[in-house]
């Protein structure tokens, strides 16, 4: 039940609720009786009640003849559009604005909201809010006026309104459903629609908004619009070619761009939709910018022909991408994650080989957080070869550094020689090397298939954010200049196999000086002292023929060295030569076995057997064949101390035709070829032995294969010993 305003105090601050439509008339009279200076008002559609209601409109009039300025804000639509001018004539301003969501009034020292709901829009409120605390109506003023000056002139929204002239706006959307429902709309009144997306753009457009292009295109079908719809896009994916020729069949304009904007937007003749966010997958960009501002619609629409003018048409663009045919090109990207998502494409359409050569390691382990290796695995997967070269941050000399930037670049090339031992792990097939030092630059490069190529410039190494730490990019598809790089690339891998050459001639080298020293100083100690012994002693015959027989075998030794040396020259500068004539193996054999017998006799738990059956004759050098059988043998005699030495020469099928392979094989029972050098067994100075060169089996194999052959050896299946082969070619002359 209301209150009755006579019993209210005038001089006490309160807020109130009165109840019914009369003491809200009530109210709203001695409001206005009150008042001296100023009353504003701001209401949604209640014009009417202020000119229908006499006693209201009659209010207004008698504050106005008393000087008290009026200020009215309201909403104006073309329902209210007449109530609105009349009430013009009675107020001293009058303004509009859009989405007004208050119904209040205020005075110099009163408050008053009229309470409306659903049910009583366009009548008398049931009840309404009264206060006169002076702070709150102070803070109420603040927002009137906050409303007042976001509103424009009452004038220029009923001429709009008259002229079906559409208000300017600039408004953020943010719901999925009301952007869809926005921009359909302004799609089925536009009479031109220009769209600048990228494909993932294309493809969401495609899942929600495609039934809205097409009135669009009717009108352009039908002579009612001059551009119809234009759609410019990167088409540089060949995965996309099928959704672009379902916008070309609707009858879409569509064009190639080579660089997109940074924005995916849509332009008619009144308004712009714009997004910077990525539409990947084809899924509902979640804000859109709209505006009818005529500044922004301007821009656009020049940017949007601008691009359109150096666009390349979609069907050209289509039969290139098919036909492999490629516009010859140089672009400078200033953009670093434009320029990495550019190099991830043309890695994407890599067919035969991919060579990557990075500014540093840092560099490297900055591309393998973007997940460079996940692109690089792809194009394994289709047969792509991928070269990796990355330079290592230590070399030997590295100590003249201060020791806080030699202990960071070592931190670092200890963590790219980690990363690298995990990349080979995961992906064998990658071949990636680590060069030395030297190889650093201030570039890296990217070669795909000889025909593509990028180049960054290493802006800050020192950053850990791949798209802060990069450059300038080049990009080009200029065969010459993409050839060019693949040749530096290509000329720097070399180097790296040079000087890992040059690594293991140079520990060769020094093995060989250790080895052979110390094999020459063996023989050569008892050849001089027995000398001098012989010398200085008369001594009995016996004695001396003891003596001799020892010299004579070191002596044997050291010429053994010599020609080992000798022919391992031979081999290496190509004048190997054999002296090739019938043998008969089954006699040479025989012979040599017969040689190793003094050694044999030596070691009581050994027997030495030998199986052959018929004739073997072969064609070979009878000296280098003994060479290859008694350097096999020696080092069966030499690692076996029980057990038998089993010699077996034997006929063999090859390639599943008459026998016509002979097959040599000494099995032994002694310790067996050990892991560490199974893999290097043939190549020089492969021992684990403490006496000998190690040239004895690199030699043979040499002699075997230029015999057309082949030489190999196994550890026995029962684990006892080792068993070496030599095959020949069969002589049937």
């Amino acid at each position: 039940m209301g209150v009755p305003r006579s019993s209210i105090p005038e001089d006490d601050e309160r807020i109130e609720v009165y109840y019914g439509a009369p003491n809200v008339i009530d109210a709203e009279l001695r409001f206005f009786f009150k008042s001296k200076r100023r009353i504003d008002t701001c209401m949604i559609n209640r014009s009417s009640l202020a000119i229908g209601i006499e006693l209201i409109k009659k209010s207004f009039v008698d504050a106005k003849s008393r000087g008290v300025k009026l200020r009215y804000l309201t909403e104006i639509t073309k329902d209210n559009k007449g109530y609105c001018k009349e009430l013009m004539k009675i107020v001293d301003e009058f303004k509009h604005l859009e989405g007004i969501g208050s119904n209040f009034m205020l005075s110099e020292i009163e408050y008053l909201a009229p309470v409306v709901s659903n049910d009583n829009v366009g009548k008398i409120a049931s009840e309404i809010i009264y206060s006169n605390i002076r702070t709150f109506v102070d803070q109420q003023q603040y927002f009137f006026d906050m409303l007042w000056n976001k509103a424009i002139p009452a004038e220029q929204k009923i001429r709009e309104i008259e002229e079906g002239i559409e208000p300017t706006r600039t408004r953020i959307i943010e719901d999925k459903q009301e952007i869809i429902k926005e921009i359909k709309l302004k799609n089925n009144t536009a009479n031109k629609l220009s769209i600048c997306t990228s494909v993932d753009g294309m493809q969401m457009s495609y899942n929600y908004l495609f039934d809205s292009y097409k009135n669009v295109v009717n009108k352009y079908k039908k002579g009612e619009s001059i551009e119809g719809m234009r759609w410019l896009l990167n088409l540089d994916n060949q995965e996309s070619i099928g959704l672009v020729r379902i916008f070309l069949e609707t009858g879409i304009q569509v064009r190639h761009i080579k660089s997109m904007p940074p924005l995916s937007f849509g332009v008619t003749e009144k308004e712009v939709a714009i997004t910077i966010e990525k539409m990947v997958g084809g899924k509902m960009s979640e804000s859109f910018l709209i505006s009818n501002e005529s500044v922004y619609v301007n821009h656009f629409n020049s940017l949007f022909d601008e691009l359109w003018k150096n666009g390349i048409d979609a069907k050209v663009k289509i039969r290139e991408i098919e036909e492999g045919v490629k516009h010859p090109t140089i672009e400078v990207i200033e953009d670093t994650q434009k320029s990495i998502a550019r190099a991830f494409d043309i890695i994407n359409l890599a067919k035969n080989e991919i060579s990557a050569m990075f500014a540093s390691s840092n560099t490297f382990l900055l591309a393998v957080e973007i997940n460079t290796l996940d692109y690089y695995q792809k194009a394994l997967q289709r047969g792509v070869k991928v070269n990796v070269l990355i330079p290592s941050n230590v070399t030997g000399n590295d100590h003249s550094y201060n020791n806080s930037l030699n202990s960071s670049k070592n931190r670092t090339n200890n963590n790219i020689v980690t990363k690298v031992n995990e990349i080979r792990k995961k992906l064998p097939q990658l071949d990636i090397r680590i060069a030395d030092k030297s190889l650093q630059t201030r570039i890296t490069i990217l070669v795909v298939d000889n025909s593509e190529c990028m180049i960054w410039e290493l802006k800050d190494e020192t950053k850990q954010d791949p798209y802060e730490a990069g450059g300038i990019a080049t990009y080009s598809n200029i065969n010459s200049i993409a050839s060019s790089y693949a040749l530096i690339f290509h000329a720097l891998w070399k180097q790296t196999e040079i000087l890992e050459q040059l690594k293991v001639n140079d520990k060769i080298q020094k093995d060989f000086i250790s080895i052979a020293a110390h094999e020459l100083r063996t023989p050569i100690q008892p050849i001089l002292g027995l000398s001098d012994i012989l010398l200085s002693q008369k001594g009995d015959i016996e004695q001396h023929k003891v003596m001799l027989e020892a010299i004579k075998r070191n002596a044997r030794r050291l010429k053994a060295l010599t020609e080992d040396i000798l022919d391992v020259a031979k081999i290496e500068s190509g004048s190997f030569l054999l002296k090739k004539e019938r043998i008969n193996l089954n006699k040479i054999i025989p012979g040599i076995i017969a040689e190793y017998g003094s050694q044999i006799k030596k070691i009581n738990n050994v027997d030495m057997v030998f199986i052959s059956k018929d004739d073997i004759f072969v064609k070979a050098d009878k000296a280098r064949l003994s060479q290859v059988f008694g350097n096999i043998l020696n080092n069966a005699i030499k690692f076996t101390t029980e057990g038998k030495i089993t010699i077996k020469v034997s006929k063999m099928k090859k390639d599943r035709n008459e026998e016509n392979e002979v097959v040599v094989s000494v099995k032994d029972t002694g310790i067996g070829i050990e892991p560490a050098i199974s893999s290097i067994l043939f190549t020089k100075f492969a021992t684990k032995s403490d006496q000998g060169t190690g040239l004895g089996l690199y030699i043979s194999k040499n002699i075997i294969e230029a015999h057309c052959g082949r030489i190999w050896a196994e550890n026995n299946a029962d684990g006892r010993g080792a068993t070496f082969y030599f095959s020949l070619p069969m002589d049937r002359s």
